[in-house]
């Protein structure tokens, strides 16, 4: 694989990895607003507003 999209990748999941490990509001919305932001279009083609949904309903799952 080419060593910038392994970085690219890095960079997502890392921010994935960030969103879940959070329980800080200000946090998740600077996260969701990484997720929405053109940089995250240029890291990757994943759909952030699928991403997003997907997390929340993750969190939500784990909250107790």
């Amino acid at each position: 694989m080419d060593p910038y999209q392994e970085l690219a990748n890095a960079i997502v999941l890392q921010a994935v990895n960030d969103y879940r490990m959070t329980d800080d509001e200000e946090e998740l919305k600077e996260l969701e607003s990484f997720f929405r932001s053109s940089w995250f279009g240029v890291l990757t083609k994943v759909d952030p507003d699928l991403l997003i949904t997907k997390l929340r309903k993750e969190k939500k799952q784990y909250d107790y």
